[in-house]
């Protein structure tokens, strides 16, 4: 009996050493990997603001971001610009009680439950940056869709109205149906579009496939199949063009902030 008992113990300090090493493993693998994981992600991110602009025109693209990006950070209510808080994260921002707001039901449009105080706004100068012509504002929007919350970058020229491109980089759409807001056919019907109106509110609205008035500043095709997608799209553009959203700082671009720097 006592043999059996012997050869069960063995095995569980056995299972258990195995247990513990790998842990230690994958642990250190995962520190050890996390600046590249980081810095992959950053270069991502820099990847996709240059492909909204319609700059991304070479594999080199921290230099072409530094060359013609300048990031800066706005305070949602007032639609000033701030100095970058240490350690920001945005989307982790979004999920910190201090630097967020939690949106409530009529306020949450794009069903995203919080929003973050600070924001990043990309500006993008054809010529560089030194240039200090501005061609480009890049807004980071998001909103829940069918399945997924749905992230997007968003040109603007630099009247803070007119729509130069949309970029959705990531979603968890059904694929040939919601997940076609990610078709570079289905987006660019979006350009030369007027995010807003005349008075500054919320004017761009995606009808059913096909309605869209050709004539029209304002209307672009949903998705054919995807209405709840296509609604997530439109919520999306509602919020963050809205009061809660950009609103306060497209005012000041508008009002021509960003010609005083």
């Amino acid at each position: 009996m006592s043999s059996n008992n012997d050869s069960i113990s063995k095995t569980l300090i056995v299972v258990i050493s195995l247990c513990l090493v790998c842990a230690v493993v994958v642990s250190t693998a995962a520190v050890q990997l996390r600046p590249q994981q980081t810095a992959n992600k950053l270069l991502d991110s820099q990847k996709n603001v240059l492909a909204v602009t319609g700059l991304l025109t070479g594999d080199n693209i921290a230099q072409l971001y530094s060359e013609h990006v300048e990031e800066r950070f706005v305070d949602l209510d007032t639609g000033e610009f701030v100095q970058k808080p240490a350690n920001y994260d945005y989307r982790k921002f979004m999920k910190d009680p201090k630097e967020s707001v939690r949106l409530s039901g009529e306020d949450d449009l794009a069903s995203i439950k919080t929003r973050a105080n600070i924001a990043p706004v990309y500006l993008a100068y054809e010529k560089g940056v030194s240039s200090g012509e501005l061609t480009s504002i890049v807004l980071p929007v998001h909103g829940y869709g069918l399945w997924s919350t749905m992230h997007a970058f968003l040109a603007l020229g630099p009247d803070g109205t007119t729509i130069l491109g949309l970029n959705y980089y990531e979603q968890g759409e059904t694929a040939g149906l919601g997940g076609e807001v990610q078709n570079p056919q289905w987006v660019k019907q979006f350009a030369g579009k007027k995010l807003l109106d005349a008075s500054g509110q919320p004017a761009i609205k995606v009808v059913k496939p096909g309605n869209a008035s050709a004539d029209s500043a304002f209307e672009v095709d949903g998705l054919s199949g995807a209405t709840l997608t296509s609604n997530g799209v439109q919520y999306t553009f509602d919020f963050w063009a809205g009061a809660k959203g950009f609103a306060p700082f497209l005012a000041k671009v508008r009002d021509g902030a960003l010609n005083n720097g």
